[in-house]
């Protein structure tokens, strides 16, 4: 209930414009890490010392064309950033379509498919790759038909898939095949009992079965998640499966179990962290406070005791 009612304050203006003007700046800083291309270069460099890193410059659901023009001129920066301090090879970048103009009112698909693919020609200019995120379960259809259409040219575009939905094992069978790449998350939208699984342990039981398929294809499973037992089961299915340790890819969020991540790098796996940046951080952070019930109290206190 109180998940459900955070990600319905992540859509209320009055409430973003508190969040925004409140002193969280410990808290938000935990899990984004800045606003600028310095601040993340500088998260990038720490993080590429034992880890793999993927980027995202926040932002989301944008109805302006020139929002979306800008979000895309945003990441074609940071990538010539990344090929001109020698970090491409240890860093890729995440987009979301509803941030290249797919919630426009007119032309949305091609828009941001257009911009998906500038995007996509800048990386592979400097070496890296691009991962497209997934969003609420209404964009799906439209986020996956991008992904097949971008692969057409670039055939290492990642496709990311939420183990909470019902239709995700269908979803992973069909993305399994040779050289695919995707991430499996568990889903972090409000989304209804009609097409989705609720509660955790339906959602957990999902993403072992969703796991299952991925370890069993031709693709490299990206297994987005922090529950040790997942991670432990990952393992087994890999080994079972005739993986080795760079045969899958683990992924953790910025900020979120740092010390395991070290851990599990140290121990060979192939260890990449989602880091995101910008100045639109608040749809990105109440979605992690809506995942960890620990923070809440944290953000509580601050709001009660301001000013």
């Amino acid at each position: 209930m109180l998940r459900t009612v955070m990600l319905a304050a992540a859509r209320s203006p009055m409430f973003r414009a508190a969040v925004e003007s409140g002193p969280f700046d410990p808290l938000v800083n935990r899990f984004v890490a800045g606003v600028s291309d310095d601040d993340a270069i500088a998260a990038v460099r720490r993080l590429t010392a034992d880890r793999l890193v993927t980027v995202d410059h926040l932002g989301e659901d944008t109805t302006d064309r020139a929002q979306a023009e800008a979000t895309v001129d945003a990441y074609l920066s940071f990538l010539r950033r990344l090929g001109t301090d020698g970090l491409a090879d240890r860093v890729e970048v995440s987009v979301k379509l509803s941030a290249l103009g797919q919630s426009l009112p007119r032309d949305a698909d091609k828009i941001s498919l257009d911009s998906a693919r500038q995007i996509c020609e800048a990386a592979a200019a400097v070496g890296t790759t691009v991962t497209v995120d997934m969003e609420d379960h209404t964009t799906t259809d439209r986020t996956l038909q991008t992904v097949r259409d971008l692969r057409v040219d670039y055939p290492w575009v990642g496709a990311v898939l939420q183990a909470m939905l019902h239709r995700t094992e269908g979803d992973c069978r069909d993305l399994a095949g040779p050289g695919s790449r995707v991430r499996l998350c568990k889903g972090a939208y409000a989304e209804p009992s009609s097409v989705a699984h609720q509660g955790s342990t339906e959602v957990g039981r999902a993403y072992v079965r969703c796991l299952k398929i991925l370890m069993a294809g031709q693709g490299l499973p990206m297994v987005a998640t922090h529950d040790p037992r997942l991670i432990e089961i990952a393992g087994f299915l890999a080994t079972s499966n005739g993986r080795e340790l760079d045969d899958y890819e683990l992924q953790m969020l910025y900020g979120v179990r740092p010390r395991a991540q070290s851990e599990l790098a140290a121990a060979g796996h192939r260890m990449r962290v989602y880091l995101p940046y910008g100045t639109e951080w608040f749809g990105y952070f109440m979605r992690r406070l809506a995942e960890r019930p620990a923070n809440l109290a944290f953000f509580a206190r601050s709001l009660l005791t301001r000013g």
